[in-house]
């Protein structure tokens, strides 16, 4: 698996990690698949995704749970195990207990990345980052991040910290949704964080428009998989994660389809071709 460094630390991650996202539900706890979502979350690690993304809003904190489970028998110090705060728990005091609920949850003394799902037009950003940097201090979290943020909004995030930073922004990005490129990516490259990349393969819309080749955009795809002897999904994930900034964490559940994403990593589009790619989908 190919590893990237995490913001402006030591820290190496995989590229591309394992979304939880409607694992175990979506906003409230569903338990009909907790067997395969445990298998997939394991085979996903032995396939060296060792990044796992989770919240405490999946599932209604079932996500974390299932995760909690599927990590039983893995080395610890070999896993990165991000979560999220939701954007109603941004108070202080809130934001301490949703932590230690988290914890519980997945049956952890710390989480690695910790971020604040989205932010707050409530809460004042400071009193939020105010919480976030006692966890860091208390050692209950590894790194401090958020998700959904704006380059101005990160900027402010950041102004709030004294011991350490922000190391990572999880935002939308992928062929179909690039607002992040005008502003966002560029504040982040300029500042050493990682711009960990949710729904890398637009929650489906690419498969679904894959079977329409006769479209310029996806006959591309389709070509530059020939060429690179990989699936078109793997030529989407690779553009995504081209930038030695951006990692990738697509959900999936089938084994076939971690295989996929687990197969984007470890090689690179040419420039040429990744500009190429850029400018047709644009």
């Amino acid at each position: 698996m190919e590893y990237r460094v995490l913001g402006k630390t030591d820290e190496k991650i995989v590229a591309i990690g394992l979304g939880t996202w409607k694992i175990g539900g979506d906003m409230s706890p569903d338990h009909s698949h907790d067997k395969e979502a445990i298998e997939a979350i394991r085979y996903a690690i032995e396939l060296g995704m060792t990044h796992i993304d989770t919240a405490e809003i999946y599932g209604g904190g079932h996500a974390e749970e299932l995760v909690g489970e599927a990590i039983k028998g893995f080395k610890r110090d070999e896993l990165f195990i991000a979560t999220k705060v939701w954007h109603t728990h941004l108070r202080y005091d809130d934001v301490l207990k949703a932590c230690e609920r988290s914890l519980r949850r997945l049956q952890l003394s710390y989480v690695d990345l910790y971020m604040i799902h989205w932010p707050s037009s409530e809460v004042p950003l400071s009193e939020t980052m105010r919480a976030m940097e006692r966890l860091y201090r208390e050692g209950k979290i590894r790194y401090i991040g958020v998700s959904n943020f704006s380059a101005s909004e990160l900027d402010e995030a950041r102004s709030y910290l004294s011991t350490t930073d922000v190391v990572a922004n999880q935002v939308e990005y992928n062929l179909y949704r690039r607002g992040i490129e005008s502003d966002l990516m560029p504040y982040s490259f300029k500042n050493d964080i990682t711009i960990v990349a949710y729904s890398p393969i637009a929650r489906g819309a690419l498969a679904s428009d894959l079977k329409n080749k006769r479209e310029k955009r996806i006959r591309l795809l389709v070509d530059l998989a020939e060429k690179y002897s990989k699936k078109p999904i793997q030529i989407a994930l690779n553009w995504v994660i081209w930038h030695d900034r951006v990692i990738a964490i697509p959900k999936a559940v089938k084994k076939h389809h971690l295989e996929e994403n687990a197969g984007a990593a470890g090689w690179k589009l040419t420039r040429e071709d990744y500009e190429l790619l850029s400018e047709t989908w644009r």
